[in-house]
């Protein structure tokens, strides 16, 4: 589990095939000193084991699955890419719940300053607009933003100039893909929803797929 929070940057020095999937070889400016074998770290939102560790370079395995879903498809050696080891249970949750598991890709489509903040404004498939609502989270290249508007096809965020600083965000151009995770807890709750109207859908009407009196009384409420 991660927070969105990024700690640190790093530069992919190399991206080989291993099978279907891939290995990453990634120098980072962050403190790895208490960074082991095994751990996990969100590289541009992706949770990825690390697998072997040597100073400030380390390697990751990426599997077919995640080649698919993610930007590292196109990625190439000198790529800066966003970083942030596991959540703690002890650690205050500056973000939002990020498991790394990377939902599918945007675009950026535009990029517009707005007193100190930049509006970025990023293009999604029909798949994920249902997991978007405004003032929600999401996570775009593993960083934890809010969503100022939002629509079938795109939404928006605001940038501050620190996150724009410190992370990849600042450099982004329109047309760059992007690494998209929605809100965990939508969803669940989403998931739930459908598979409450395919399931029970005796007790719900059919067009909306509302909760009905029969339902509530056949799951025990009434």
């Amino acid at each position: 589990m991660f927070t969105g929070i990024i700690e640190g940057s790093g530069t992919l020095k190399k991206i080989e095939p291993n099978g279907e999937g891939k290995r990453l070889a990634i120098f980072t400016d962050m403190d790895l000193s208490n960074t082991k074998i095994g751990d996990s770290i969100a590289v541009n939102g992706a949770c990825l084991t690390v697998v072997t560790l040597k100073g400030t370079l380390f390697e990751v395995d990426m599997a077919p699955e995640t080649v698919v879903r993610t930007t590292f498809k196109h990625l190439a050696p000198g790529a800066r890419l966003n970083l942030e080891r596991a959540l703690r249970l002890s650690d205050r949750l500056d973000g939002h719940l990020v498991s790394g598991h990377i939902d599918g890709t945007g675009r950026v489509l535009a990029k517009t300053v707005k007193s100190n903040a930049v509006i970025v404004t990023i293009g999604i498939p029909s798949t994920l607009a249902g997991e978007i609502i405004e003032k929600g989270s999401v996570a775009i290249d593993g960083i934890s933003l809010t969503i100022n508007r939002c629509s079938d096809k795109d939404f928006d965020v605001s940038v501050i100039p620190h996150t724009a600083k410190i992370t990849t965000i600042g450099i982004r151009n329109v047309g760059d893909e992007i690494n998209i995770e929605t809100d965990m807890i939508g969803k669940y709750v989403n998931s739930f929803l459908k598979r409450n109207t395919t399931d029970a859908t005796a007790g719900t009407d059919s067009k909306t797929g509302s909760i009905s009196m029969e339902l509530l009384a056949k799951k025990g409420f009434l």
